[in-house]
């Protein structure tokens, strides 16, 4: 982004006059500046002032300056404006939407202190910052405010986000403090977050960044949790002064800082995710900038100075015109702001997560915007400023935009159909079909008000042709999916999107209700249909006839109106509805009733009294009667009574009108007996209930009030008495068994016996239950009874009873199910198979009668076969063993796999009936190879054959042909099959046919006979390529003799033979059809050359004609002239091209000179107008009298060439003086000189020039001088001797320049050069003044110093005054005491500048021996620099501690980076650890190294680790007695000391016999320093010294934890760590990560096998072992009582009861531990074991007595 000034809104005064603020409105319309008299100016978004108001103090008696304005802010709706002042108040103040409105105060918020800045975020409420400290809010709504939170430090700068709920404000102490008025999901904390080093009065908030800046020339970009991640210094920039202010543009890209005179532009950069510096824009006496603000919409910056002035800026990226309609200015990367040219409406488009905008488009009739970023999809509607962004993955570019729907866009990409909705930010829906024909779509989104739904969107679309689904967008659910029969061409739901009507091939037009998903056929033919804008009513065509359907609810009544043409289109405007009809001639609108119209649209809302007042005017037709009913549906649901009442009454449907008028009259009654609404009483909405049908309902009702004996009513007198009886018996009412008794005796008067008997069963009376039933006619529910009871089953003669009922009522399954319940088996078998329940039948045989299941599997199967469930039947057949009705079985029913399985397993000769029948199926379904392999089986080749032909299938066909016919038989069969099929005209069948049996040349000859050339060609070109070209001209020449032209050029053409195709139409003086063919298929001038022809051929003004009308005129004559038809091209010329004469006469004459008609040609060239040729033509030629002769007659400017050709002649006779003679005649002497000059005739050319040039004399010396130059030796020698000519001539300045130009160039002899030179010198010193003097020594005493000769060259310096030239020249010729004698001599202040010339001349020669006697660190660098490390340390030391320390430092560095870590310590060994705080990483590098060794886990490595514990030691004693005591830094290398000495006392005791034990612990006690040591190798190394030692417990807690850090280590993340086997220890659990695998796979595939060993053992705890303390036993701290205890120095565990205190305070010992190591070193005689209690001692003080302790 770029800030380009565009004017100046208020011109500056000549003494401070600060702008104290500015804001810029919302809506982009209005812009205030607060100027220093405290007047709010108020401006357009051109810039242009148009009002202005004067601010007011607290309190008038103050005066109007006791206050200044800090802070100016416009509302969310950009009507008002707040004011903060310093006298603590802030006023807002009403400015109106327009310029006339008045300014009136509207709220004041009176403060305890000063307000220093203020924001207006868009939820509503001002956010400012006070003197004290604190940032509150005001509330305009209630005009209080409140304090958001308070600091101790004045706040100088208040910054909102991009969304305006969080805030940043700057404190004077520098602190930065942040806050939320909402979440918004970023997980970001609130409080301070950073403190900048000065008061950031230069603050704001640009996306993720914070940009502070203030009086130190800083700007400091901090990351969201407040840490620095980027600094842009100009504290050096002398011409830089203090940021004063800060604003960032409304898309967070950008932010430009102001201080005195410029502003800073920063951009942030996406793609390198960081902010980059622009070109700063700076404007000489603009002064300090004070205030800032950037328009909403990000085009233009506005800035207030010091002086008053206030600058408009153009900010933006690029600008473009699209389509020349609109103009597109990329205000950021993320923000475009469009403009209408033609209405000048803007619309700023912006991505609200910051990604950069690619290409903007405008679709749609320029309505809608379209605009990709990375992510997301940018759309809007320019025509309402509805604008949405969506994620939306890169798609190439491939999607196509529909926008037909006015308020949502669809957008179909790969199938896949997404719809947004202008003005949300969220896809509405996703759906996939490839239909996107609008017309196969229909989206409503909320286009009319329902009654009861405030959010309505649903979407129909085509799931295929035949089916549409329709969605609910809002659920993202499935409201119905609807199959249909026949391919669907229309849909369209309506506003309210409950109904659907669709259309489909067949012009059937149908309805689909949504709400109970029901489908009806409204209309059986129509050609146009369509919903009538803003209702439910239906316009269709039938045919000639108009049909309207006012109510939708029925579409059975429909209005019909006879037409005679189409209906085209549908209006309604105005309340009127008119259909649009073309008549042909005329077009006749058809105005519908809009009455009923009406009726639709007031149901709709709700509004149904004027619904009843409209149908009272309307006389009563199907229509109205359906639209009595609606309302009345409706207003009963709206509990409306009175109005359903009428309906009812209106309908004639007495009933219902009667009750509602009871009602009616109950609900007036209760209302004014109890008040309120009575239609709310429980009596009204039981009765409503019960005119529902909703008995259950009214049953709640009453019983919520516990009117019992009401409901109980209710139900009786609807005869619902088992109702009425579950009442009874829920209340327990007294009444019941009355109640019981007379519901049955009511069962037993109306006969029915049946609920009689339920009752009696339900009463436990089983035997006239049954006796009931059976009564009823109902013995199946006896048997059922019977069967559930076993007393019953006893009763034989009950039994037999109802079994005789069963039977006689054919219900054989229940009686079957009774017999073989009282184990009468036959007599069950028997009715099973009488009630064809195979089934039960089957299972009964086979446990009973097994021989009989055989037979009743067949039985079955032919029962099934009579019900025509054949593929049921199949397996029963099979079953029984019947194979051939189970093929029989599973042909008739199209099984044919099942079939072909069970012939296959059956004998060859069952199959072969059914083959033929099973082949053809295969046919008929297309299946040819297995229908080729029955028709085979079945020998029925030759169908099969006859299959293949018959299907087009001629390879398969010749293929099985082969295998059973004769080769020639084939052939014939095939061929006489072809002949017959071209005798049929089915030629591509017959080719097939004859390309089948290789025969393509009787195809060709067959479309030969035809004439069917391109099928012939087609073959040839496939089988005979080599004959391809021959065919086609043999072609070509067959249809030119048949004069069929245009097929003969085709071929031509084809066979690449234009020319033939042209020459045919010429021979026929075709020459249009010639010059058609030369232009599409000739070469380039091929088409120029037919016209010409042409023309050629008509001649005269035909001719010129022609060509005019081709544009070739001037074509053709170039052409004929370039030809030499010079008489046809003087003939077109003459008739249509005069001005081409003398071209042609040119050309013509040009033509006779190559003749060598000479004569004749000086006549034409003369005619052209070009004597000059003609002279030329007779200079070429010699002929010099006939040049004169035509020169002096025609061109006389032409003698001097004809002078100049005859010298040239002359010349090149080697007749100088004539040809010099001509020249002088043309006065031409430069070419006399010049020739001179090539013939080396230099005195000659002199004359000359003095004589006729004299000008030039001087330049043609020069040129002399420099041919001299360049003859080498004797070009010397000739400058010499003219020099001492110059010199004798007293020339001397010439003598000079002739002694300086002699150069090595010239000669190599240094005696020669070196007394010219000084020659040289020698004259100009004497003869010629002293600057001449100085430039030719500053010329001589470089090149005597390039030939060596120094002395001399220092010697003429000197002789000339210039002596630091003479200290140069000798040190450069390595005279080092002879430059030092001539400054000390000459001029003393050159003697430190010698000195340094020679420190640099030994650096550069590696001269180190000699550099130490002039500069030691210099040659310390060249020491290092050289890698000569043991002289540059030996070489150091004798310069002192700090100097030695510098060198071993970098060698030490110098062998990390070579991996030499043990040298490098030797190296500290050697000279000892310095507390210099630069060298702390090298010590800590040295100890990382080492702990991660691998190698290092052994006795041997002793001396490494004793090493390492000693410098550790050397520089902890030397920290604390340094500034670094007791810091950070010095216990972190206390901790390492103490991990050092560990793994030194570690390898004395592995490697000592008897300490083994003492080994193990020290590793164990490592593992609470594993945040420095790697953890897997710690973990490792204490494991498998506590397996050593036989601690299997902790051995195994030790090696699983190594084993889940390996997995961590490759999977790169700690987080899936269980840490519960340590805790209440000190082993800590968040450790670095180690970067590799510090173990080898070997040892951990060992550790692996024996960790899943040990887990079998049920002897090995998982669990770490425990002290008295019931602690971990190797834990400092107690997990109980937190009490610390000291480690013990040999083993590192807690010292508990037996201690032995050191003298220095904090160390102890186990003194058993103490005692064994003690014992070990004087059994063992080990110096390592001394050298560990010798270090003890230097450690902890003095060390105890060593010998035993028993204290």
């Amino acid at each position: 982004m770029q800030l380009k000034h565009m004017k100046n809104l208020l011109p500056p005064q000549d003494g401070a006059a600060k702008i104290t603020a500015l804001a810029w409105a919302p809506n982009n319309t209005k812009m205030a500046v607060c100027t220093v008299d405290r007047v709010v100016l108020l401006y357009d978004e051109h810039g242009e002032r148009r009002d202005k108001f004067s601010t007011k103090p607290i309190d008038s008696k103050f005066g109007k300056k006791s206050y200044t304005v800090k802070a100016l802010a416009f509302s969310p709706d950009s009507t008002k404006i707040a004011v903060g002042q310093t006298d603590n108040i802030i006023y807002v103040y009403k400015i109106g939407d327009d310029w006339d409105s008045k300014k009136v105060i509207c709220n004041k918020f009176v403060q305890q202190s000063a307000v220093t800045c203020m924001i207006w975020p868009p939820d509503g409420n001002i956010v400012f910052g006070l003197a004290d400290g604190k940032v509150r809010i005001a509330n305009i709504k209630n005009n209080k405010s409140s304090t958001v939170y308070g600091t101790d430090s004045y706040v100088v700068s208040l910054a909102p986000n991009m969304s305006g709920k969080g805030i940043l404000s700057g404190h004077a102490d520098g602190s930065v403090v942040r806050f939320f008025f909402e979440d918004e999901g970023t997980g970001e904390s609130q409080g301070k977050i950073c403190t900048h080093p000065c008061p950031p009065y230069a603050l704001c908030w640009a996306g993720s960044s914070i940009v502070a800046a203030g009086c130190d020339k800083k700007i400091t970009i901090y990351g969201k949790e407040g840490r620095i991640s980027q600094q842009f210094d100009h504290s050096r920039d002398a011409d830089e002064h203090e940021f004063t202010v800060a604003v960032n543009s409304p898309s967070g890209q950008s932010v430009v800082v102001g201080s005195y005179d410029r502003l800073r532009v920063f951009n942030w950069a996406p793609r390198r995710g960081m902010w980059e510096e622009a070109k700063m824009k700076e404007i000489k006496n603009l002064y300090t900038i004070t205030a800032l603000a950037w328009k909403k919409d990000g085009s233009r910056l506005v800035a207030g100075t010091l002086c008053g002035g206030v600058e408009l800026f153009d900010c933006c990226l690029r600008r473009a015109i699209y389509k020349n309609k609109f103009e597109m200015t990329y205000v950021g990367l993320s923000q475009v702001i469009v403009k209408n040219l033609s209405s000048g409406t803007r619309v700023v488009l912006k991505s609200h997560y910051g990604y950069e905008v690619d290409e903007v488009r405008i679709l749609g009739k320029d309505r809608y915007l379209v605009a990709h970023t990375t992510d997301t999809l940018l759309l809007g509607d320019l025509s309402n400023n509805k604008l949405s962004e969506v994620p939306w993955q890169n798609t190439g570019g491939n999607e196509k935009f529909f926008f037909e729907n006015e308020s949502v866009c669809m957008i179909f990409n790969a199938g896949e159909l997404s719809l947004v909705e202008y003005g949300s930010n969220e896809i509405l829906g996703c759906v996939r079909t490839e239909f996107m024909n609008p017309h196969l779509i229909s989206v409503r989104l909320n286009e009319r008000k329902q009654l009861g739904v405030e959010d309505n969107k649903k979407m129909a679309y085509l799931v295929d042709l035949k089916t549409i689904a329709i969605v609910d967008l809002l659920m993202g659910f499935n409201v119905a999916t609807l199959q249909h029969d026949s391919k669907i061409d229309w849909l369209e739901l309506n506003e309210t999107g409950r109904k659907l009507l669709f259309r489909d091939k067949r012009l059937r037009l149908h309805l689909f209700d949504i709400d109970t998903q029901t489908k009806t056929t409204i209309l059986n033919y129509s050609s146009y249909v369509q919903w009538v804008p803003q209702s439910d009513v239906v316009v269709a065509q039938n045919r000639g006839s108009l049909c309207v359907w006012y109510n939708i609810d029925h579409p059975e009544r429909c209005t019909m109106f006879n037409i005679k043409g189409d209906i085209v289109d549908l209006e309604r405007a105005n309340g009127k509805t008119d259909v649009i009809v073309n008549e042909g001639v005329a077009t006749i609108s058809y105005t519908l009733d809009e009455g009923l119209i009406e009726f639709g649209t007031a149901i709709d809302d709700g509004d149904f009294t004027r619904a009843v007042a409209f149908l009272e005017t309307l006389e009563m037709t199907n229509e109205t009667e359906a639209m009595w009913k609606t309302l009345s549906r409706l207003s009963l649901e709206a509990k409306q009574l009175h109005i359903a009442e009428r309906c009812y009454a209106a309908l004639g449907d007495v009933a219902k009108a009667r009750y509602l008028r009871n009602v009616n009259k109950m609900a007036a009654e209760l209302a004014q007996e109890i008040g309120g609404d009575g239609t709310q009483h429980y009596t009204v909405r039981a009765k409503l209930a019960i005119l529902s049908k909703d008995f259950k309902e009214a049953e709640s009702v009453f019983l919520e009030q516990n009117a019992i004996d009401e409901a109980m009513e209710m139900y009786q007198e609807l005869h619902k008495w088992d109702e009425a009886i579950a009442v009874a018996e829920a209340k327990g009412h007294p009444e019941l068994e009355s109640l019981r008794r007379n519901y049955y005796q009511w069962l037993m008067d109306t006969s029915q016996e049946e609920k009689a008997g339920e009752m009696k069963e339900n009463e436990g009376d089983h035997h006239a239950a049954i006796n009931l039933y059976m009564k009823a006619g109902m013995p199946a529910r006896a048997a059922r009874l019977a069967t559930s009871r076993g007393d019953l089953m006893e009763n034989r003669e009950l039994i037999q009873r109802i079994a005789a009922a069963l039977i006689k009522g054919e219900f054989y399954e229940r009686a079957g199910d009774l017999f073989e319940k009282t184990r009468d088996e036959q007599r069950a078998l028997e009715c099973y198979r009488r009630g064809n329940s195979f089934r039960r039948a089957v299972e009964l045989a086979r446990g009973s009668y097994p021989t009989e299941v055989v037979r009743l599997e067949e039985e079955w199967g032919d029962y099934l076969v009579s019900q025509k469930q054949m593929d049921a039947a199949i397996n029963h057949y099979i079953e029984a063993g019947c194979s051939q009705k189970a093929i029989e079985s599973a042909i008739n029913s199209h099984q044919w796999s099942k079939a072909i399985q069970i012939i296959e397993i059956q004998d060859p000769s069952v199959g072969e009936k059914y083959y033929p029948k099973i082949a053809k199926h295969y046919a008929t379904v297309r299946n040819f190879e297995m229908a080729e392999r029955y028709f085979v089986q079945a020998g029925m080749t030759k169908e099969a054959i006859d299959m293949y032909t018959a299907a087009g299938k001629w390879e398969a066909a010749h293929k099985l042909a082969v295998t059973c016919m004769k080769g020639e038989e084939v052939a014939v069969l095939y061929v006489t099959q072809a002949q017959q099929l071209e005798s049929q005209g089915k030629f591509r069948e017959a080719e097939r046919l004859y390309l089948t049996v290789d025969e393509p040349d009787l195809a060709i000859t067959m479309y030969k006979k035809q004439r069917q050339y391109d099928h012939m060609i087609r073959l040839v070109k496939q089988h005979h390529p080599d004959l391809l070209q021959d065919t086609h001209l043999h072609l070509a020449k067959e249809l030119e003799g048949e004069q069929a032209f245009r097929q003969a050029e085709h071929h031509y053409i084809e066979a690449r033979d234009w020319k033939a195709a042209i020459n045919m139409y010429r021979t026929q003086d075709l020459w249009d059809e010639a010059y058609r063919v030369a232009k599409n298929h000739g070469v380039a001038n091929t088409a120029k050359q037919v016209a010409y022809l042409w023309a050629k051929s008509l001649g005269g003004d035909s001719a010129v004609k022609l060509l005019t009308k081709f544009g070739l005129l001037e074509s053709a004559i170039d052409y004929a002239t370039e030809n030499c038809a010079f008489e046809f091209a003087f003939d077109l010329a003459r008739t249509s091209m005069k001005n081409k004469m003398p071209d042609i006469s040119l050309k013509h004459a040009m033509f006779l000179e190559d003749e060598g008609k000479y004569p004749e040609a000086e006549a034409a060239f003369i005619k052209a107008s070009k004597p000059k040729e003609a002279v030329l033509m007779y200079v070429h030629n010699q002929d010099w009298d006939s040049a004169q002769r035509i020169a002096e007659e025609y061109d006389p400017d032409s003698v001097t060439d004809v002078l100049i050709g005859q010298a040239r002649y002359a010349f090149d006779q080697k007749e100088y003086q004539r040809c010099e003679a001509f020249l002088l005649r043309a006065q031409r002497p430069e070419l006399a000189i010049k020739y001179y000059k090539q013939s080396n005739m230099w005195q000659d050319a002199l004359r000359v020039c003095k004589e006729y040039v004299p000008h030039k004399l001087q330049q043609l010396q020069d040129e002399y001088d420099r041919e001299v130059l360049n003859k080498g030796s004797s070009g010397a020698d000739a400058l010499v001797g003219q020099a001492k000519e110059w010199e004798a001539s007293g020339e001397y300045n010439r003598s000079v320049d002739c002694y300086l130009k002699v150069t090595t160039q010239q000669t190599n002899d240094e005696k020669v050069l070196v007394a010219c030179w000084t020659k040289a010198a020698e004259l100009s010193q004497k003869f010629l003044d002293t600057s001449r003097a100085l430039s030719v020594v500053r010329i001589v005493g470089p090149r005597l110093a390039d030939v060596q000769k120094y002395k001399e060259a220092a010697e003429m310096y000197l002789s000339v005054d210039m002596i630091k030239e003479a200290i140069d020249i000798l040190m450069e010729g390595g005279e080092w005491n002879k430059a030092k004698k001539v400054a000390k001599e000459l001029e003393p202040r050159y003697e430190s500048y010698v000195d340094t010339k020679y420190k640099e001349h030994l650096k550069s020669e590696g001269q180190a021996e000699s550099l130490i006697g002039v500069d030691v660190i210099a040659a310390l660098d060249m020491y290092a620099g050289r890698g000569e490390w043991d002289k540059c340390i030996e070489t150091a030391e004798k310069q002192g501690f700090k100097v030695l320390h510098k060198y071993v430092a970098l060698y030490a560095t110098h062998l990390i980076k070579e991996n030499q870590i043990h040298k490098a310590l030797e190296l500290y060994v050697q000279h000892g650890a310095p507390a210099n705080p630069q060298n702390y990483n090298i010590y800590k590098r040295i100890v990382m190294e080492l702990l991660a060794n691998p190698h290092m886990n052994q006795a041997e490595a002793f001396r490494n680790w004793a090493d390492l514990r000693d410098v550790l030691f050397n520089l902890c004693e030397h920290m604390t007695k340094s500034s670094d005591a007791n810091t950070a830094q010095h216990e972190e290398f206390e901790a390492m000391l103490t991990i050092g000495h560990y793994y030194a006392t570690r390898s004395v005791c592995m490697g000592t016999q008897n300490l083994e034990t003492l080994a193990a612990k020290l590793s164990i006690s490592l593992l609470r320093h594993t945040d420095i040591i790697p953890a897997d190798k710690a973990f490792y190394e204490a494991g498998m010294h506590a397996r050593s030692q036989g601690m299997l417990n902790m051995a195994f807690v030790f090696l699983n934890r190594f084993l889940d850090l390996t997995e961590a280590i490759e999977e790169g993340s700690l987080d899936m760590l269980d840490n519960t086997d340590f805790q209440d220890t000190d082993i800590p659990f968040e450790v670095p990560l180690p970067e590799r695998q510090h173990v080898p796979e070997d040892k951990k595939e060992e550790v692996k096998e024996w960790v899943l060993a040990v887990s079998m053992d049920q002897q090995v705890e998982q669990s770490l072992d425990h002290d008295e303390r019931e602690t971990y036993v190797a834990s400092l701290v107690a997990a109980n009582t937190n009490i610390q205890s000291l480690p013990c120095v040999i083993t590192g565990y807690p010292v508990l009861r037996n201690k032995l205190e050191f003298k220095r305070p904090g160390k102890a010992a186990n003194k058993d531990d103490w005692n064994k190591f003690l014992m070990a070193t004087k059994m063992s005689h080990s110096p390592d074991c001394q050298d560990v209690l010798k270090f003890v001692g230097q450690w902890c003080g003095a060390a105890p007595n060593q010998s035993y302790t028993f204290q």
